[in-house]
């Protein structure tokens, strides 16, 4: 049986959003012998370019991203999917002889890869319609309190302002009795005890010791996306006619905020504010998430020093 040291390294580069990830990676990669692959949610959809922040076409030809643009903003795409798809290309780059570099914001898939899919119970219809009227009625921040009642944990890492994860939290406790972070601790034992990847994780992440600086950085380039067009990115996905806010592409932030100001909802300085909160807001809760977060090897921005403490610790483990 292979044990861990023998199995082949690679280096997951985590981060809340506009820390400076890429520009990180791609240096490294410009120093030889890494290749990309993208942990983010929304660049996974073709058409959706300004508002996920995608590398641009000069980017990419120096340090190509694998697991980018290649759904449709109409297709799912789960955390299981991209497990599943990550591993493939894990495994193609260890195959050309070059050590994978895990590049994104989404933790829930970086856990996924790391810990594998709870066996949740399939969704139920009538208590999920029970839990949405329960957010018509007295707005989420009911359902997150309830949610705290029953499963502390879950309540504590999930954001009063994230409805999906917040709905499918609540409901598998409603189902099964059972809470969400169980059904997570039961899986990660699992994973741990059976030792399932065929490769080692190490994580890095990029965390800015100054929360108003990266508030700052959020503004600016939320600002900066919408004068390289983001509108009329939104606007095209807008006149399909098949896109929805109910779609998990459409609710990323600044996307759902854009389709509010082009559907009338909101005037262009809301979408702005709007816009500029949500992306606060999705650095907090992946914040939150690094906090709680095992054997992290900590990065305060993506400068050379950062770039030589990743090398360093690659010739480490190659010893």
């Amino acid at each position: 049986m292979q044990t861990v040291s023998e199995k082949p390294n690679v280096i997951c580069l985590m981060g809340p959003t506009a820390s400076g990830k890429t520009a990180l990676a791609i240096e490294l990669v410009r120093r030889g012998g890494f290749q990309i692959v993208s942990v983010d949610s929304a660049q996974i959809y073709k058409g959706m370019d300004i508002g996920t922040g995608k590398p641009s076409a000069e980017a990419l030809k120096q340090a190509p991203h694998r697991l980018i643009s290649f759904k449709d903003p109409s297709d799912a795409y789960s955390a299981a999917d991209f497990r599943r798809d990550a591993s493939r290309e894990i495994a193609g780059i260890l195959a050309q002889g070059d050590m994978p570099l895990l590049v994104g914001g989404t933790m829930l898939y970086f856990k996924t890869l790391r810990d594998g899919m709870a066996k949740l119970p399939s969704a139920d219809p009538a208590i999920r319609l029970a839990i949405e009227q329960l957010a018509q009625d007295k707005g989420w921040q009911a359902v997150h309190s309830e949610l705290a009642e029953v499963d502390p944990e879950a309540a504590q890492r999930i954001h009063p302002n994230d409805p999906q994860r917040l709905q499918r939290a609540l409901e598998v406790y409603r189902i099964t009795g059972k809470t969400l972070s169980q059904f997570h601790l039961e899986e990660k034992n699992r994973s741990n005890s059976d030792n399932k990847l065929p490769f080692n994780l190490h994580y890095f992440a990029i965390q800015p010791p100054d929360r108003r600086v990266l508030h700052s950085t959020i503004e600016a380039r939320f600002r900066n996306m919408l004068q390289l067009g983001l509108v009329d990115e939104v606007q095209a996905l807008y006149q399909r006619g098949d896109l929805g806010l109910e779609m998990p592409s459409m609710k990323s932030v600044g996307y759902r905020q854009v389709w509010q100001y082009i559907a009338g909802d909101l005037d262009y300085d809301g979408m702005v504010e709007r816009g500029i909160i949500a992306t606060r807001q999705l650095a907090k809760r992946q914040l939150t998430w690094l906090r709680s977060w095992d054997d992290l090897h900590d990065l305060a921005d993506p400068s050379s020093k950062s770039v030589d403490s990743v090398l360093n610790f690659v010739e480490s483990i190659a010893i």
